[in-house]
């Protein structure tokens, strides 16, 4: 069997980037970024208001104080958006709301807050407008290009693209976005036991929770589910559902159950036919039966048929894979230093205790969210980590140190 990072290498060696796609803005939010961005215009694109006031010539208010205030008389009025054709003369002003082209002749705009002017903004325009503070060149004024020149690199192939950058493609009108694409991802769930969630089992059957479980992990992790539904164990149904998945444009393939070493486990047969399997088995707990391997040149994983099995398998394999196939640079979870609250039992091999982890004082505490049995889905349930036990460790003591895998915050935050 191999260790958990030695899958995990032997997994990604195999696995590139998906191909660009052009999608539009809102689309394109926690997706990669597959293109160098250029501004198309400088920004600020011009010389702007950053507040509602009044643009002035800072030397006629270069002596203003609250006991020697200067009233200047206003000459007109420049909302956002509706530039005036007219220059501001010294010792004059006009009103500016913000946003608003700077006229010409005015270098400073006075907020509304440091003059005399009770309308704030109501639509009368008052004759003149006292001002109590003197205001060096340029204050509260957005120069053209004090954020981005014309021409200039924005956004790196490879970016991760969120809100904020979001903003800067819209500021700089780049409308489509190319971005790689999201993997497909054909779910198949094996097994004569099975009844879909929305039936009552009878007697000696189950839900359907495998296929669920993988396709809401595939929607987190940036992914397209394609749900093939549920093959009994029968090589001929395991078969027509493989070429199901090839047929629908898949990019990768993800069965549940069938690939251990029982007379009904048959998805390794299914695979063989027009495949192989080039890994079977981790040292890892829970999830020891895990196959990867290709059909008809699309990458396929086998998970195990246990529902905390196939979903610890999922994150310590799937996701790196949709990871690198979505352009992500990073794909390792986020991971943290913990303190036991308790003690951990294992029997050797790399371990994945379901834990709650909170920040106690100076330090994030760990405990067992429940019971680990491969089928106990209440202590996933609860569990925001997974406190790992190396492999080759047996126990861990209360108060140990440990590391643990925070399953709920985003990859690009690396490790704490």
């Amino acid at each position: 069997m191999l260790s958990v990072a030695e899958a995990q290498q032997q997994i990604l060696s195999t696995v590139q980037r998906l191909e660009p796609e052009a999608v539009s803005l809102l689309a394109a939010v926690g997706r990669v970024l597959a293109e160098e961005v250029y501004a198309d215009s400088a920004l600020p694109p011009f010389d702007n208001s950053a507040m509602d006031g009044y643009a002035i010539r800072a030397e006629d208010v270069a002596h203003t104080s609250r006991a020697n205030s200067v009233r200047l008389p206003i000459i007109g009025e420049v909302p956002a958006g509706h530039p005036i054709d007219l220059e501001l003369r010294a010792g004059t002003a006009m009103r500016i709301t913000t946003g608003a082209l700077l006229p010409r002749g005015a270098d400073t705009v006075v907020p509304v807050e440091e003059t005399d002017d009770g309308a704030r903004g109501a639509s009368a325009l008052p004759d003149a407008v006292t001002i109590y503070t003197a205001f060096k060149r340029g204050a509260h004024v957005r120069r053209v290009g004090d954020d981005v020149q014309r021409g200039e690199k924005v956004l790196t192939s490879g970016a991760l693209i969120r809100p904020a950058e979001i903003a800067l493609l819209a500021a700089v009108g780049h409308d489509p976005v190319q971005v790689y694409r999201r993997p497909r991802v054909a779910l198949l769930a094996t097994g004569d036991e099975l009844v879909p969630p929305d039936r009552t089992p009878g007697p000696g059957q189950i839900r359907n929770v495998n296929e669920y479980s993988t396709a809401a992990l595939v929607l987190r992790y940036g992914g397209v589910p394609l749900l093939l539904g549920i093959a009994p164990d029968r090589l001929e149904d395991v078969a027509a559902k493989l070429e199901e998945a090839s047929g629908q444009g898949a990019d990768l393939i993800v069965a549940s159950a069938g690939v251990s070493v029982g007379a009904y486990d048959v998805v390794k047969d299914a695979v063989h036919a027009h495949g192989s399997i080039d890994l079977w088995r981790v040292r890892m707990r829970p999830g020891k039966p895990l196959a990867f391997g290709s059909y008809r040149g699309l990458p396929f994983f086998g998970l195990p048929g246990n529902p905390v099995s196939a979903m610890m398998t999922f994150e310590q394999f799937v996701r790196p894979v949709l990871r690198v196939m979505a352009g992500f640079a990073q794909w390792r979870k986020p991971t943290i230093t913990v303190t036991l609250t308790e003690a951990i039992h294992s029997d050797g091999r790399e371990t994945y205790a379901r834990a709650c982890v909170e920040r106690q004082a100076d330090r994030w505490m760990a405990r067992l969210s429940g019971e680990q049995g491969s089928n106990m889905l209440g202590s996933l349930a609860r569990a925001n980590a997974l406190v790992v036990v190396p492999d080759g460790i047996t126990h861990l003591d209360a108060g140990a140190s440990a590391q643990a895998q925070m399953l709920d915050w985003p990859e690009d935050l690396g490790s704490w």
